[in-house]
């Protein structure tokens, strides 16, 4: 609607008719209208572009997350590594969603023990180090939890990544790898975050 409204207001300020603009594009006028008025659901992308150049606009899109994205074999796989690392007497679960209403953010895995939550974000290829260091962030305040995981797989270029980034990592996870599975074989709350490498 928003955009229908947008190139509404060009043309009108352009002075050019419904009409004008339509056989510039090949459109009939009806179409230019109900594009808009948002009555064109199924209206491509490029005609939008076209429609926004002819009254002087540029059209630009944006793509923003909503939820999970669809995981991979591999990504399953990470995970069950540690799910295999775990005391029997601790709860896993997979896509746990967030507990605010309309947050459609969820957990990789939470692991809950009697009294305490760990959320676990798992990647098995760092692509953008500090993206994922603020959406951690971010999750790990809005998550409910009392620690959160970094579960990455143990690979050359993930170990670059932690390499290279060591300083800002330790800081934001302050927890050994080797201390915190311990901690989860045992059934025990490790305490904190951690990057895990497995």
């Amino acid at each position: 609607m928003q955009i229908g409204d947008e190139i509404h207001m060009a043309r009108l300020a352009t002075g050019l008719s419904q009409e004008e603009v339509g056989d510039v594009l090949g459109f009939s006028h009806s179409k230019v209208g109900r594009i808009e008025r948002a009555e064109d659901p199924s209206v491509a992308l490029a005609d939008l572009a076209r429609l926004a150049a002819v009254v002087g606009l540029e059209l630009s899109v944006r793509a923003f997350p909503t939820g999970s994205p669809h995981r991979d074999h591999a990504h399953s796989e990470l995970l069950d590594r540690l799910r295999r690392r775990l005391h029997p007497s601790l709860r896993w679960q997979t896509e746990v969603p967030f507990p605010a209403m309309n947050d459609l953010r969820a957990w990789d895995a939470l692991v809950s023990g009697a009294d305490f939550r760990i959320g676990v974000e798992a990647e098995t290829r760092v692509r953008d180090g500090q993206a994922l260091e603020r959406r951690v962030a971010i999750k790990r305040r809005d998550g409910a939890v009392d620690g959160v995981i970094l579960l990455l797989s143990d690979t050359r270029t993930n170990r670059a990544f932690v390499r290279d980034r060591a300083a800002d990592l330790g800081a934001a996870f302050g927890l050994r790898t080797s201390a915190v599975l311990q901690a989860l074989a045992e059934g025990l709350n490790p305490g904190g975050d951690a990057l895990v490498a497995l």
